[in-house]
């Protein structure tokens, strides 16, 4: 008996049970297999470059959130970062290719994480000691297959306040300097690029970068705990990360050098962060204090600049110009404030403070004696020579020019005002309502002299000339 040439079952390819000659016989041939190949979509230009605006948007409003979720695994800000922009990459690569996801956070958090837990496990095999750079073994332990790596990830989702809370307090830590912390928390915060922060503070974009990469390894370094710092520690730490909240919005009310007098877009940042800060921390009076003063400051801003970007001063703006969505915020917040209890912190005080412009239809309708009375306490619980500035020109406004002068008197050899141009500038216009033009002037153009922001200076100069001729 002839044997069979067909192969042993054992060899046979596994899949669908073999088909009759006839049906072979219908089979397409190779070229109409070919023929048949269904082609991958033409990515055009058009579509990558739709798929990346869509991603820009997405990133900017949740990159904190992804970032967030990936350094609860990796207790690293710098590598959180990193896993989080190859989940970008691998976006901008694939989307305009294969479609975009329904779920598109959901999608470059999922990517973002298995890179990282990749990198984990790499390590482990390696025989690095994951233990030693902060990492947590029981995320290997957990992962180790997709469905314990989904189960990793809804125990992730159900934590995300407190990783964002991590994350803000980790970036904006006290070992590092101010201007390291503003510019990592725009970045890993904020969603900002390298170039966008360059470009906010008027700063070389390699300037930037590298501010960045330091405050990265300066926290690796020091093996900063990816963590919410403990009640002893909770105060000063807020007090940290309010501080660089509080210097991203100074810098886009009054922006320090450049052309342009406000920055919208860091105003937008620093509103922002100050809304997540009041739905991560509820309790926190300060927290709420310090949203209050941002709000009710930046509800003028539309009335701030001419139509050629000129600075408008606040008794002379047209108060019906004034945001009223955000005046109603700013008054909001400062209620929640003030119903934590207790006395109210420096920027509720400044925050009440803002509240009273709000209030006054007309410049003439202004609390002023109240005002003063605000900048009391405010000297009392966070005493400085810029508050006392201030305080000079609420009395001055309550009580008179001259008892606003008395205050700046004291103040003209205070060594933190030394180079700041608001010293004769507030002197200048206390001499200028007291007659006192040719003091006046000469006060004008030393505080011109004196600024970075060539708007702020053009100002300064016109008020200058304008007492030409009228000297007393």
């Amino acid at each position: 008996m002839k044997r069979s040439r067909s192969p042993p079952a054992a060899r046979r390819p596994v899949g669908p049970p073999s088909r009759s000659a006839n049906a072979r016989r219908a089979t397409p041939d190779r070229a109409d297999r070919r023929r048949l190949v269904i082609q991958p979509p033409v990515v055009t230009e058009d579509r990558a470059a739709a798929t990346r605006r869509r991603l820009e948007a997405v990133w900017r409003l949740d990159a904190a959130r992804i970032i967030a979720r990936v350094g609860r695994i990796v207790r690293d800000v710098g590598l959180a970062e990193e896993f989080a922009h190859d989940a970008l990459v691998a976006a901008l690569e694939q989307w305009p290719r294969d479609g975009e996801p329904e779920q598109p956070v959901a999608w470059l958090t999922t990517t973002a994480r298995r890179r990282a837990l990749d990198f984990l496990r790499h390590r482990q095999m390696a025989g690095g000691k994951a233990t030693e750079i902060g990492f947590e073994l029981d995320f290997l332990h957990l992962a180790r297959t997709d469905e314990a790596a989904a189960r990793v990830d809804d125990g992730l989702d159900d934590d995300i306040g407190d990783d964002l809370l991590r994350l803000i307090f980790t970036a904006c830590h006290p070992i590092l300097s101010p201007e390291a912390r503003c510019a990592l928390t725009l970045k890993v915060m904020g969603g900002l690029t390298t170039a966008e922060i360059a470009r906010a503070y008027l700063r070389p974009e390699a300037t930037v970068a590298q501010r960045i990469v330091r405050a990265k390894r300066t926290l690796a370094a020091a093996r900063v705990p990816f963590e919410v710092p403990r009640k002893a520690e909770l105060a000063p730490r807020l007090s940290s990360v309010l501080e660089v909240v509080y210097l991203i919005f100074n810098e886009a009310h009054a922006a320090t050098s450049g052309e342009d007098w406000l920055r919208p877009g860091l105003c937008d940042q620093a509103l922002r962060l100050g809304r997540v800060l009041c739905g991560l921390m509820p309790g926190q009076g300060e927290v709420f204090g310090l949203a209050a003063l941002m709000e009710l400051t930046a509800s003028r801003f539309p009335a701030r600049l001419t139509a050629s970007g000129d600075p408008i001063l606040l008794m002379d703006q047209d108060r019906g110009r004034w945001d009223p969505l955000l005046i109603r915020r700013g008054l909001d917040a400062l209620a929640v404030a003030e119903a934590c209890g207790g006395p109210l912190g420096p920027y509720a005080l400044q925050a009440a403070i803002a509240a009273c412009h709000a209030h006054a239809h007309r410049p003439e309708d202004t609390d002023w004696v109240r005002i003063s009375a605000l900048y009391d306490a405010l000297a009392g619980v966070s005493p400085s020579p810029v508050v006392s500035l201030n305080r000079a020109v609420a009395v001055s406004m309550a009580f008179g020019p001259q008892a606003g002068l008395e205050i700046v008197e004291t103040l003209t050899g205070t060594p933190q005002l030394a180079g700041y141009h608001l010293l004769p500038s507030v002197r200048g216009d206390l001499l200028d309502r007291l007659g006192r033009t040719a003091e006046a002037r000469r006060e004008f153009e030393r505080a011109a002299a004196m600024t970075g922001n060539v708007r702020e200076r053009a100002l300064l100069l016109a008020r200058a000339e304008a007492l030409r001729g009228t000297e007393d």
